[in-house]
């Protein structure tokens, strides 16, 4: 997926606010394109884990339906270890034609990091930014 600059800056900006919590969201995209950036609630509050409410992914998978777009990718951040899926990440992979891409904002500078997660197995992706 290919994503502006000022794309990828907010949704390390979100991270980065978030922290020491995980931040959430999605990202819209049109032909390989991401065109949105979906900030979401954590509603898990926490540090180990993310979870969006159910009404509030709604909302947002209507919203980038409404305006012709695609799920591009979701996206969240660790706070506590490298941005590479967690079990949890994997298991509650449910959408395979998205990018899971990860903030770690464990460092000096972040680390931003995509994948491809079907059926259970993780794959490098390309994040192509600008």
């Amino acid at each position: 997926m290919r994503i502006a600059q000022e794309l990828y800056d907010e949704m390390v900006a979100h991270a980065q606010a978030e922290a020491p919590n995980e931040c959430c969201g999605m990202i819209a995209s049109r032909d390989g394109v991401a065109v949105k950036v979906h900030r979401a609630v954590n509603a898990a509050g926490s540090p180990l884990r993310y979870e969006i409410d159910g009404a509030e992914q709604y909302r947002i998978q209507m919203a980038i339906e409404d305006d012709g777009s695609d799920l591009g990718a979701i996206y969240h951040s660790h706070t506590r270890s490298d941005p590479y899926p967690s079990q949890t990440d994997i298991n509650l992979a449910f959408y395979p034609d998205a990018l899971y891409v990860i903030v770690g904002v464990t460092g000096a500078e972040p680390e931003v990091r995509a994948y491809t997660i079907r059926d259970g197995r993780v794959a490098d992706s390309e994040l192509h930014v600008g």
